[in-house]
Formats: structure tokens, sequence, C-alpha cells
């Protein structure tokens, strides 16, 4: 009935209602906590960043120097390989170096899995994308589609703006050689990229805590 509360129509309803109306509560105080959890995570940020401008001249100084010096080496170390093993695009190893380049080893972490899992989510639905439909606008617009909700299906959403880059990628930028080979180049590239980011950090990271040194 109208204006009757979940409890009352389990009550009414008997233990199949009530069975429905405990899983309706339970999803919406499980919706109700991943709001507020988003909510926190995006006040804490906008905290980080009050602080961060806060910080006096010569903290700033240092902590861009180390973080340019970290990631400019992370890049070089990702790339130089990627033209010995005669990949075109290994620039892509360098971008992805720098993308997951933080520097917190933790947040470096969390990054690297969102590169590497939207590239492979997006290659993967962009690949089946191009050959059941072909390189077309209606093609792209659903691998789009699917990437980002692959993402959010698998509980990585902060990883569907990648994925959706990888099949934009897949199918619109012109390339020589068939998609197959380009999927596996671009994970490949990315993998590697993501591998030199998370070692490079690591090392950094020991390194700073062996000599005591903090930014």
């Amino acid at each position: 009935m109208p204006g009757m509360s979940a409890r009352e129509t389990a009550e009414r309803g008997g233990p199949q209602a009530g069975e429905g109306a405990e899983a309706a509560l339970s999803a919406e105080a499980a919706r109700a906590r991943e709001a507020r959890d988003v909510s926190r995570i995006g006040w804490l940020r906008d905290q980080l960043r009050r602080v961060a401008k806060r910080l006096p001249l010569h903290r700033r100084l240092t902590r861009g120097t180390a973080h340019g010096l970290m990631s400019a080496c992370a890049a070089l170390v990702a790339y130089l390989p990627t033209q010995a093993l005669g990949l075109r695009e290994g620039f892509w190893s360098a971008i992805t170096a720098l993308a997951v380049a933080q520097t917190e080893f933790g947040a470096t972490r969390s990054t690297a899995r969102d590169q590497f899992t939207g590239a492979a989510i997006g290659g993967l639905i962009g690949l089946g994308a191009a050959m059941a439909a072909g390189p077309s606008l209606p093609a792209y617009a659903l691998a789009v589609l699917l990437s980002i909700l692959a993402c959010w299906l698998v509980n990585v959403a902060s990883a569907g703006r990648l994925a959706a880059i990888t099949a934009t990628i897949l199918l619109l930028v012109p390339h020589v050689g068939s998609v197959e080979r380009m999927l596996g180049s671009r994970v490949f590239e990315v993998g590697w990229g993501v591998c030199v980011a998370i070692a490079t950090v690591w090392v950094v990271t020991r390194v700073n805590r062996r000599l005591g040194v903090r930014f």
C-alpha cells in the first residue's frame, strides 16, 4: 500500500516479502555508505590540495624537483627498451610511467592498477568491436560504453576513462598492421610503463627512508 515502510511491508507480506524488503534496505544502506565514502574522499582530496598550496616556497621547490626527477627517470627507463624491441609507439610506455609515478608508493600502486586494468578492458572490448562491426562510429560508441560499464561491473570505476581512451586509440587512430597486433603492443607498452613506474617509486621510497629524507 502507498505510504507503507519496507518494515511494514515485510510484516504484512510474509517471509518472502520480508526477505525482499531486507534486501532492499541492505542495498539502500550500501548505496548510502558508498555515497558517504565518495564524499569523504573528495573532501580529503580538497584538503590535501589546500595543504599543498600552503607549503612554503622552498618545500614546494624541493618536492617538485624530486617528483620531476623521479618522473623523468621512470619515463626514460620505460621508453628506451621499446626502441630496442622494435615497438613503433614506445612513447605509450613513457606516458604510462609519467601517469603512474607518484610521490607516495600507495598512490602509485592504485594508479598502476587503473592504468593496466583500463588498457586491458578497453583493448579487449575495442578489439571485439572492431572484429564484429569494423572501424565504424557506431562500433566505437558501443565500445566506449561497454568499456566504462565493464570497469564499473568489476568494481574498478576509476579505470573507466582509461579503458575508453584505449578503445578510442584502437578504433579511431590510424595504424599499420592488424588490430590484434596493435592491442598486443598497447598492452605490453602500458604494462611495461606500469612496472617501471612502480619499481622507480619503490626504489626512491626505500632510499629516502634509508637516508631519512622527507618531502
